[in-house]
């Protein structure tokens, strides 16, 4: 498929060169007169503090980069923990019209599917507290963490296969882990069902099949959290929240199985631009229509990547739950919800079939949506916000408001202001773990060097983001929790 190009401008503008238009107290607009090979505008969301944040990396122009996809229709947004990513901004979202519109492996990211899982317990913090480090301990001791490391399930080749293709329910009925009515409260049931593990490679594969039920490294991380406050104690309810009662949140993904999925189909889609009449301003952005063999086949791939997201996340909490059996005397931490904050969705938008890119963006479905569990109709579908490390996590529920400003979408996190390395210059790991257990937060780590790299310092303040998402209407506020350990790679 050629698609007609639009006139060429320099696509290397500073971020602090771009015009920004104010829409609303928390919305800002790069118009496309900015730059002639826009399609649609650009939009941010975010206060006054944020927005500067984002304008000293490359985010805005990144953005700006990707209203230059074929087929893109509305909008690419920002989210107010929008950070330089690979091709696409970390926090951003776009939607590009099917059939023929693009897919682009760099708008959903290198940790297909990474996302996040909130288990509630019957249990609240004056019952954990004698057990607390002993809880932690085993976490820490019955997960593997660390970059490489592996899990504690190994798959033959015909069963990694059907995992890829069949996702949770498969690991439920193979294995006994979880239970049925987890599925209920997973998003898409824990299987997207465009995958097909025909498309992921051997190298994938091989680097995936030991890694199924561990957390990885980087700000990947598992917590024992207390709900600290309840903005909306109908919504709580529902949810299973309550004051004082003991969390476990979990935030991984598809570990070097994604990672290897996204790295085989750049390239592919890369050499096969010049086929497919696509012209880009950063190679990055490589893409190809959703209705081509290229855009097919990474589908494909990306559901099944994601699907092995699901699962890592379902054996983590099984694994949980056993932990807090053993230790506490009470394994019964319910699923709330599992959702992804990277993937590509087909979805209706306006009355249109397209495909949402949607890069450290979590969905924020509405109370009326149909794709919601039936426990959370009239709701909205839970969503949820880690804070940087030592900091508070948010629940929240997605509105109906979101369908026509975000395609259903709201941020994913704090966001970094901060790179790593920058972090590491910064803060020394010993004393950032001295200061966490003075806070009272039992730290598992084995490296400071990787603690000092997820040092709040290195984060946007959660609590602002919140606010954002919260008074521009795309997702309201629930809950705050507070960490009292933390388990990290």
């Amino acid at each position: 498929m050629a698609y007609p190009q639009p006139s060429s401008s320099t696509s290397e503008a500073p971020a602090r060169g771009v015009p920004l238009t104010r829409l609303g107290p928390f919305e800002y607009e790069i118009p496309t007169s900015y730059r002639r090979d826009m399609r649609v505008p650009a939009r941010v969301f975010a206060d006054p503090e944020q927005l500067a944040a984002i304008e000293r990396d490359r985010s805005l122009e990144q953005l700006v980069n990707v209203t230059t996809l074929p087929g893109i229709v509305g909008a690419a947004l920002g989210m107010p923990d929008m950070h330089e990513g690979y091709g696409f901004p970390v926090g951003g979202v776009a939607a590009t019209l099917l059939p023929d519109g693009v897919i682009s492996p760099g708008g959903i990211g290198f940790d297909i599917n990474c996302g996040v899982r909130l288990l509630v317990s019957r249990i609240d913090q004056a019952t954990i507290a004698p057990h607390l480090e002993a809880v932690v301990h085993e976490l820490s001791r019955s997960v593997p963490t660390g970059a490489g490391r592996g899990g504690p399930l190994m798959l033959s080749d015909d069963e990694l296969d059907r995992l890829l293709d069949e996702g949770v329910p498969w690991l439920i009925r193979a294995h006994g882990l979880g239970r049925p009515e987890d599925l209920e409260v997973i998003e898409a049931g824990g299987c997207l069902p465009g995958a097909d593990a025909a498309h992921v490679s051997s190298r994938a594969k091989q680097r995936g099949r030991g890694q199924l039920g561990s957390l990885g490294s980087g700000n990947h991380f598992l917590e024992v959290q207390v709900v600290e406050e309840i903005f909306d104690e109908a919504a709580a309810a529902r949810l299973g929240l309550a004051s004082g009662r003991v969390a476990v949140l979990i935030h991984t993904g598809s570990r070097g199985l994604g990672h290897q999925v996204c790295t085989d189909h750049v390239r592919l889609m890369d050499e096969a631009a010049g086929r497919l009449g696509i012209e880009l301003p950063d190679r990055q952005l490589a893409c190809a229509p959703l209705s081509s063999p290229e855009g097919r086949r990474y589908f494909a791939a990306m559901c099944a990547a994601a699907n092995f997201g699901f699962a890592n996340r379902q054996v983590i909490a099984e694994t949980a739950r056993r932990v807090f059996a053993r230790v506490v005397g009470d394994g019964e931490l319910a699923l709330v919800y599992d959702v992804a904050h990277n993937t590509a969705k087909i979805e209706r938008a306006a009355g249109r079939e397209v495909c949402v890119h949607r890069k450290g963006a979590t969905r924020a479905l509405g109370p009326s949506s149909a794709e919601i569990p039936a426990r959370y109709r009239g709701l909205g579908q839970p969503v949820f916000i880690p804070g940087s490390m030592g900091t508070a996590s948010f629940v929240l529920v997605g509105t109906d408001a979101s369908a026509a400003v975000s395609f259903s979408s709201t941020c994913h996190g704090a966001g970094r202001t901060m790179s790593r390395g920058a972090a590491k210059r910064q803060v020394t790991g010993h004393e950032l773990r001295k200061e966490l257990e003075r806070r009272g937060i039992v730290v598992r780590c084995p490296s400071n060097a990787e603690l000092a790299e997820e040092a709040p310092v290195a984060y946007k303040d959660v609590e602002r983001v919140v606010e954002v998402v919260h008074r521009a209407g795309i997702a309201r506020k629930v809950a705050r929790l507070r960490p009292m350990g933390v388990v990290k790679g």
